[in-house]
Parts: C-alpha cells; structure tokens; sequence
C-alpha cells in the first residue's frame, strides 16, 4: 500500500491549506458564524472555484474524479480551520448517496449544481429512537399515484435547515429494525407538509429538526432500490466516517500546535511554563496521540473505498475508536495545559475541543465501533 501522495494531491493540499489560512482566522470564523445559515456564502464561491465541491464525483457526472484520500485532504484543512460551510453533509454525505445510488439522470440534474456551489443538500438519516443504528428507521414511504407520500421524523440533520433539499431514509415494507425495506427519497426544502426546526450545535455549526407530515414527492424523487438503500446508506456512513478522522486529525494538529505555543510563551515563576518537564512530558504525551491519530485515519482514508464491506468497517471502525480516545486525551490537556483562559470563550482552544466532541459522536462513538469492531472479529484476525 503506497502512502506517499500524488503530485496532484500535494497540489490539492497546498492549496487548500492555503485558502483555509488566509480566510479562517479565528475572527473570521467568528464573522462566517454570525451570518444568515451560520456560515460564509462567500468561501462556498471559493470551494466550487477550487473544485472542492465536485472533488469526490466522476468526471462524467460533473465532478473532477477524486476519491477518498482528496476528500481526507480537504477536511484535514477544514479541521485545522473550524471550517463551519456544510461540506461534509452536503458533498460527503448526501453527494455519496448520489455517487452510489443515483440514476444517470439525477446524476446529471444534481451533480453539476452541486459542483458549481448553486445547490446545497443535506442527510436525514437519525431518529429519536434509533441512536447510531442506521436501519432504525420508522419514518415511512408508500406508493401513491404518480409518486411517493413520506411520514415521519428525522433528528440532528447536519445544516438542514440551510439546504435547498434533504435526502431522507423512509421505510418502504417491513418493520422498524429490519435491514431490509428502506429507501432513499430526495425531498425539496418547499415540500408542502415539510417543517425544519433549525438550531446551533455546541461546536458551533448548525443543524436541524425535521418533520414530515404527509410529505408528496413524485417518483423521480427515489434514489436507487425502493427497498435495497442500506448497503449503499452504510457505505457511505462509512466513507464519512473516514472524513470526520481527517477533519480530527486537522484539529488535533491545530491543538497541539497552539498548545505548544503556549508553554512557550507562558510565564510563570520568572521563566516559561514550558520548560518545566512535567509539563514537556504531557505535550509528549498529546503529540504521540496525534500522531497514533494521523497514521489511522491515514488508514481509514485509503480502505474508504474498498469494495469489501467488512474490510472497509474494520478500517473506519478502528479509527473512528482512536480518534474519540485521542480526543479526550488531547483536549483534556490542551484544556489543562492552558489553565482557566482554555475554558473561556474567547480563547480558541475550547473551540477546538468542542468540535472533536461533536466529532467523537458524530456516525458513533468509542462505544459503538468497538462493538462493531468486536462483531467484526477485530482489526487484524488471526489466520487460520
């Protein structure tokens, strides 16, 4: 497996690195979240005319052909940053479901406004009841003429009450836990009979409620089998799973690097906190977890892909557990390490930490992929 990236993607990370530093200072971010749908119309201009947003897609459907890796770079700099814009629900999450499940046709009425930064989308997948269980799903969809009637709730939509339309999971047949007899159903922002509670989360993005009471949609709205989407919906979770460990990973750089700043600009006792060794010996120990971070969502990143469903969840389940480990680990000291200015609000390190909590619950936390990964025999099984 070769690590080393492509002169294509340091191009990518350059330049994305390079856009994120010179826009997304911790004032401007700060601008970006007091603007109407809580983050910046203009950087989104700037992530189509970089590409960003047709990054992942097939350059026949009216992307530029990227995989998984080009998305990991991205969101790294996105982490770095605290970028707030909605690219992982609307490109990551709702354009994998495009990628895997959509017809030529949706492909090409969607993909290109999404490229072009004209058309935002969001992700309903998670319900009062269902927790991290993506087949959990009670929101229903019957047959009526000349489409489809939705009925039912969807929870903590990432940007929901922003997009211009949300793909939604609804149940075609069958019960509330079965993995069978789930589809996949694009409905409009207008939809009569569609109400969106939106709100701020702790980590300063933006999601929302979602009720649909008797929603109709016409039959073109369906994405892919009426009753198959569940592979497709875990592939994806899958791949943004891989996405949210590269974002970490860009906070967990930017925490540590401004916690190390700290200690060495610090005073106390005449001399800089930084040269005490207890306290040399605890930003070892934060730099060893980003480290242990980087080389698995590395990992991750390059199995998103891979065509074996069991291969791909060892890979992200065994990352995203590193990644919430790491999160604690380095946001308790980079908290401590800063004293009471760390837990203020105009010091950005809390920030930081408030965003790889989020991250940490996002798609499942310690707790989940370690079960899955136990179900899945563990990472590496041992060989007959």
């Amino acid at each position: 497996m070769d690590f080393d990236p492509s002169d294509e993607q340091r191009l990518l990370k350059e330049s994305v690195d390079r856009l994120v530093a010179d826009h997304y200072g911790f004032d401007d971010r700060r601008r970006y979240q007091a603007g109407p749908g809580g983050f910046s119309e203009a950087m989104w201009a700037r992530y189509a005319e970089l590409g960003l947003l047709g990054l992942p897609f097939a350059e026949a459907d009216g992307g530029f052909g990227g995989g998984p890796v080009e998305t990991a770079i991205v969101m790294e700099a996105f982490g770095r940053g605290l970028v707030l814009e909605p690219y992982l629900a609307t490109v990551v999450l709702a354009g994998g479901l495009l990628r895997h499940a959509a017809d030529a046709g949706q492909k090409a009425g969607l993909v290109p406004e999404i490229a072009a930064g004209r058309l935002r989308l969001a992700f309903g997948y998670a319900e009062p009841q269902s927790r991290y269980d993506l087949f959990d799903v009670e929101t229903r969809a019957e047959r009526v003429e000349g489409g489809w009637r939705i009925s039912g709730r969807k929870g903590l939509v990432l940007h929901g009450d922003s997009a211009d339309a949300v793909i939604v999971t609804a149940r075609t047949a069958g019960d509330r836990r079965d993995r069978a007899g789930i589809g996949l159903f694009l409905v409009r922002a207008d939809a009569p009979g569609l109400t969106r509670q939106g709100y701020p989360t702790q980590d300063g993005l933006r999601a929302a409620e979602l009720v649909l009471d008797g929603v109709r949609v016409g039959g073109e709205a369906l994405i892919g089998d009426p009753g198959g989407a569940l592979p497709v919906v875990e592939r994806v979770a899958d791949e943004a799973v891989a996405a949210l460990c590269a974002e970490a990973v860009g906070c967990f750089d930017e925490m540590n690097a401004i916690t190390l700043d700290y200690l060495k600009t610090r005073q106390q006792f005449g001399t800089t906190i930084g040269s005490f060794q207890v306290l040399q010996h605890r930003a070892v120990d934060m730099f060893v977890e980003l480290e242990q971070s980087r080389s698995m969502a590395l990992y991750a990143g390059m199995m998103a892909d891979d065509e074996d469903p069991q291969e791909r969840a060892r890979a992200v389940s065994a990352a995203k557990v590193q990644i919430g480990k790491s999160a604690r680990a380095i946001g308790r000291e980079a908290i401590q390490l800063h004293g009471g200015v760390g837990m203020t609000m105009e010091h950005r390190i809390g920030h930081y930490f408030k965003r790889v909590t989020m991250l940490d619950l996002l798609l499942g936390d310690v707790g989940h992929h370690l079960a899955r990964l136990a179900a899945l025999d563990g990472l590496v099984r041992e060989q007959a």
